[in-house]
């Protein structure tokens, strides 16, 4: 394909598929809607911690995505996160069972450097802050318009990575006077997500535990992950402990409206309560964060998207590879990117 291409979402996906086109005979554009990239493999910063509070790291679970990150980009700052998986279930006790001896990465800057390293490999121009609310296709391709009602230009192709629901939100305003346009936007509606809360606690000491994170084996907990940030290289000082804590779907749903205040106060308690330590129950720091699409639990039937890609419409995200993990949404993205340089 020669042209215009546009990449709606600067998350793995769209990261992945930009890389993929670096050499292709194309303008790339991605438009995001937040002010960063990496979509919900996410990074933030306070004082002298950096932490994720989404995706927690990459993991070995891809080959090509495993080759690209350890070989092709550069590996300043790539570190490896060792220490072990632990697990719990609803009875609270935390015990050896649950690390599959894969390998995991994140960097010192952060997570979001994935995405930010394979944008610098690309010729891609990534426009944020741009949430994309129409498509319009005309007999030229594809025209853009933003939220504010903004015409962001015509494409010859379009790549949609945002998670299915809001993908299928904008195909519902799309004017596309196709019969495909209807049923490929059911099969993706019908890609379940699950939603998650997430509540960051810093506190001025260390915790004396042999594990990096502990995860809920059953389902039947209200916390359904605790990660020590201060296991990875250049993300926590000495001394201290900064705990990743996500609940299960049904606490974070029960409580997803909740003051911001009462929320960190009940991540905090149960916390605590979970790892028998009453000194957690005042971290000096806080942060939060709602995912509404957190993880797909479920994949897209894909059969329904292969007819997409003959309007110049793709998909690329963990939704499509059918696997909620960083890696699978990288190499779905490399995929899709590849497709487009190689079609029409």
């Amino acid at each position: 394909m020669t042209g215009r291409v546009a990449i709606v979402g600067a998350g793995g996906a769209g990261a992945g598929a930009a890389y993929a086109l670096r050499d292709a005979p194309v303008e790339v554009t991605v438009l995001e809607k937040s002010g960063g990239v990496c979509g919900r493999a996410a990074t933030r910063r306070r004082g002298d911690c950096t932490y994720e509070y989404g995706a927690n790291y990459l993991t070995d679970g891809d080959e090509r995505v495993t080759e690209l990150v350890t070989e092709r980009l550069p590996t300043d700052g790539l570190v490896d996160v060792s220490d072990p998986i632990y697990a719990f279930e609803r009875d609270g006790d935390v015990h050896e069972g649950r690390d599959d001896g894969g390998r995991r990465w994140t960097y010192e800057a952060g997570i979001t450097q994935l995405a930010k390293r394979l944008f610098a490999e690309s010729d891609a121009t990534v426009e944020r802050d741009v949430r994309v609310d129409t498509l319009d296709r005309t007999d030229d391709g594809w025209q853009v318009v933003d939220a504010a009602g903004t015409d962001r230009g015509a494409y010859d192709a379009v790549l949609l990575t945002p998670p299915a629901p809001q993908t299928a939100d904008l195909l519902g305003q799309a004017r596309w006077d196709h019969d495909d346009c209807r049923d490929l936007r059911q099969a993706i509606a019908s890609v379940p997500y699950r939603t998650v809360v997430a509540g960051v606690l810093h506190y001025p000491f260390e915790l004396d535990v042999p594990w990096y994170a502990a995860i809920n084996a059953d389902g039947d907990h209200d916390v359904g992950w605790v990660g020590r940030e201060e296991c990875k290289a250049g993300h926590v000082p000495d001394g201290e402990s900064l705990l990743l804590v996500q609940m299960n779907e049904p606490w974070s749903v029960a409580n997803y409206d909740d003051h911001p205040d009462r929320l960190v106060d009940a991540i905090a308690e149960r916390t605590a309560r979970l790892l028998g330590d009453d000194r957690l129950t005042e971290p000096d720091w806080t942060d939060h964060q709602h995912w509404r699409y957190s993880q797909p639990e479920g994949g897209v039937d894909t059969e329904a998207l292969a007819g997409a890609s003959d309007h110049d419409l793709y998909f690329a995200g963990d939704w499509v590879a059918g696997e909620p993990r960083l890696h699978a949404a990288v190499r779905s993205g490399l995929d899709a990117g590849e497709r487009i340089g190689n079609g029409p």
